[in-house]
């Protein structure tokens, strides 16, 4: 195992009763230099703790606690063990109250100097999330055993290294690995499994204007570069496919994910001439008739059509009498004797009857645009969208002008039944014989909430896929600001979890409800900056981690996202820059 040196080192080797080799033991002895400077790297001890509530460090001499952030990321060395630990709490400490009674002036610098470190002195609170066992493999993944004991006392503390964070997370020259951002206050690549992220639902949460659009394209990149799956996403603001919006001082747009991408990415609209505005040029346009309607994308829609519990039994009646692929228009078409004629026969309430017609018309008339009695039986929208998923191509829906809620959560539910139906079928088939299963598929929905409620997860597409997590091979990837909305049991099956800042109680506990160690980590959370730092824990990570985001469609980035483009031999960075500006700007020239 290596050993510490502090930031730039590793830690020294630990024998049995606890001491470094190089450090002397016993009281009044002359330390070498080398001990020195071990100690002057040393962040603290451990002075208490259990295994519930986690460690406590005394902060070394020397040290400020205004040097540490919540959730940094620190390494225990114990006798047996190295812990992997992060910080969750700071506090302030003396050894006798009679000190904080009468406290030095603000001038008396040398009686603070004196009772700094000594009588006064700072508390560290930290959880132990992994630990290895002295002398395993650096390179051993199995070595990272969760914990079940903690170190002794006055066990030292440092700041962890690039070592111990690649050893953790992965190094991200390993193509099932991909780097999503830093530690605090270190420079060192932190990366998600994209074997593990693709195996179960994942979810981007955070509060309006925290990054979750960036950290979704980033994560989007990571897998779609490494070809671990493909996607459907559902983007309700147009911010993926050809280009986004940004904040960022001097520039208006980024690079979507047809830009990185070219052909591997697909983009189908809603809005062939919102998507003509803004110099795109889609590959499909969607259309969808009446026919593919259902009574379950009527139940998810009752809030906006204000339907009541009758209204869904008098849709049963209508699927019942005209079938499932003719109901929907033949019910339109009904004037007032058709409608008193179907009350009779089927012993409906007229009143009802006539109230679910006018909603419907009202739905019918806010989907004109893509949402017609017929169509072409080849413009069949979901056929083009599974043969594009299925060649390995990525899809972005854009949904231009029909961005309401009710048209949003119409389109997305259709699709993705229809899309889950198909996958069924393929996964089952291939269970039954030597045929391949399909790509594994991850469907991205924004304003998660809205199809996730508990009073909704049950009937809805979404909330059986989340709790299949990957048996027909497709999964979620939710992004929402309100995971409180989000049904418990949903939430439960979410693999990992990326969270920007979240400042409701509500949706606080929503996110942590379950989690192993939910107290220390909320701390953490609540701490977060409003930009561009997140929390990340769960399947992908082998412990939680507080990351400061990497920056999306920088330089760095977009060299990363060649698609497989090496640089050629003697080709200077700038070269390389000018021959990638020049390939996918071809795109829509």
């Amino acid at each position: 195992m290596n050993g510490h040196n502090g930031k730039n080192g590793s830690h020294n080797s630990v024998s049995l009763n606890g001491t470094s080799p190089s450090r002397s033991t016993t009281s009044g002895e002359q330390t070498s230099p080398e001990t020195d400077k071990l100690e002057q790297d040393e962040l603290g001890v451990i002075v208490r703790g259990s295994l519930t509530e986690g460690l406590e460090m005394r902060l070394a001499e020397g040290r400020s606690v205004e040097e540490l952030r919540v959730g940094k990321f620190v390494v225990v060395e114990g006798e047996q063990n190295q812990f992997f630990a992060m910080l969750n709490d700071v506090r302030l400490d003396a050894t006798s109250s009679g000190v904080l009674l009468s406290p030095p002036r603000r001038n008396e610098l040398l009686s603070r100097a004196v009772l700094s470190g000594t009588s006064t002195f700072g508390t560290v609170s930290l959880r132990p999330m992994l630990m290895v066992p002295a002398g395993s493999d650096a390179n051993d993944p199995d070595s990272l055993l969760p914990v079940k004991t903690i170190p002794p006392h006055f066990s030292p503390v440092y700041e962890a290294t690039r070592e111990d964070v690649s050893r953790v997370f992965g190094d991200e020259s390993q193509p099932k690995f991909f780097n999503v951002g830093t530690p605090l206050d270190m420079d060192t690549p932190v990366c998600l499994n994209l074997d593990r992220w693709i195996e179960r639902s994942n979810a981007i949460f955070g509060k309006s204007g925290t990054g979750k659009t960036f950290l979704t394209r980033l994560c989007i990149c990571g897998v779609i570069k490494a070809d671990k799956a493909v996607h459907l996403i559902f983007d309700m603001h147009s911010e993926y496919g050809w280009q986004g919006t940004t904040e960022e001082a001097g520039r208006s747009s980024v690079r979507g994910l047809k830009q990185y991408f070219r052909e591997r990415v697909q983009i189908f609209t809603l809005d062939r001439a919102s998507s003509t505005r803004r110099g795109v040029r889609p590959d499909h346009e969607v259309k969808i008739p009446y026919s593919q309607i259902t009574v379950e994308d009527i139940m998810l829609l009752q809030r906006e059509l204000n339907l009541n519990a009758t209204a869904v039994e008098t849709c049963y009646l209508l699927v019942s009498r005209f079938g499932e692929k003719k109901w929907l228009e033949q019910f339109l078409q009904m004037d007032a004797e058709d409608i008193k004629e179907f009350v009779g026969e089927n012993n409906a309430h007229s009143g009802a009857l006539a109230a679910l017609q006018r909603k419907l018309k009202v739905l019918v008339a806010s989907c004109k645009d893509f949402l017609l009695p017929s169509i072409p039986g080849d413009d069949d929208a979901v056929q083009h969208i599974l043969a594009t998923l299925q060649s390995g191509r990525n899809v972005v829906l854009e949904f231009g002008k029909n961005d309401q809620p009710m048209q949003y959560m119409l389109v997305v539910n259709i699709l993705t039944r229809r899309l889950h139906d198909i996958y069924r079928t393929l996964v089952e088939k291939a269970m039954g014989s030597e045929s391949a299963k399909p790509r594994p598929l991850v469907i991205a929905i924004e304003e998660a909430h809205k199809f996730l409620s508990p009073q909704l997860a049950d009937q809805t597409i979404f909330g059986t896929i989340a709790r299949e997590m990957r048996k027909y091979n497709v999964t979620l990837l939710i992004i929402d600001q309100r995971p409180s909305g989000i049904d418990d049991e949903v939430l439960s099956q979410v693999g990992t979890k990326i969270c920007c800042l979240l400042d409701d109680e509500k949706d606080i506990e929503a996110v942590l409800n379950g989690v192993s160690g939910a107290n220390s980590l909320r701390s953490v959370l609540a701490s977060l900056e409003t930009k561009q730092q997140a929390l990340i824990f769960g399947h992908a990570v082998p412990m939680p981690v507080v990351v400061r985001t990497r920056s999306y469609d920088d330089d760095a980035f977009k060299f990363a996202m060649m698609d497989g483009k090496p640089m050629q031999e003697d080709e200077t960075s700038e070269a390389l820059r000018a021959r990638l500006e020049r390939d996918r700007d071809l795109d829509f020239a």
